[in-house]
């Protein structure tokens, strides 16, 4: 089954991406990455940019910047394939995120008009 590692990052952890601790922050986040791919679980993924670049469309209003004002936004996501709910909550667990933001853990609704 696949299943969606959605990624919220802190203030400080999408400002991390480009001052002087980035190589630090990377080299996090290129580990778990190629930990997941060495694994066979990786399908897929993106960094997204920060939530001030973002544009939100709710119910015909047009929004920029983050959607809601939280202290954690969504930084990006992984596309696994795990076998069980608990075999991807292991790996959402090591990831970066885990230790400063949140991490959501959602199956993949597979889509059949049969």
């Amino acid at each position: 089954m696949q299943y969606a590692i959605l990624i919220y990052e802190t203030g400080d952890d999408f400002n991390s991406r480009s001052n002087d601790r980035k190589d630090a922050y990377w080299d996090g986040w290129f580990a778990y990455s190629q930990a997941l791919t060495d694994a066979g679980k990786s399908v897929g993924g993106a960094c997204l940019k920060g939530p001030e670049t973002g544009t939100t469309l709710n119910r015909g209003t047009v929004e920029d910047g983050p959607y809601a004002d939280t202290r954690e936004q969504l930084g990006g996501f992984f596309l696994i394939e795990a076998e069980t709910l608990d075999d991807a909550m292991e790996w959402a667990a090591r990831s970066p995120a885990a230790s400063t933001g949140a991490v959501e853990i959602r199956p993949v609704h597979q889509v059949s008009r049969t």
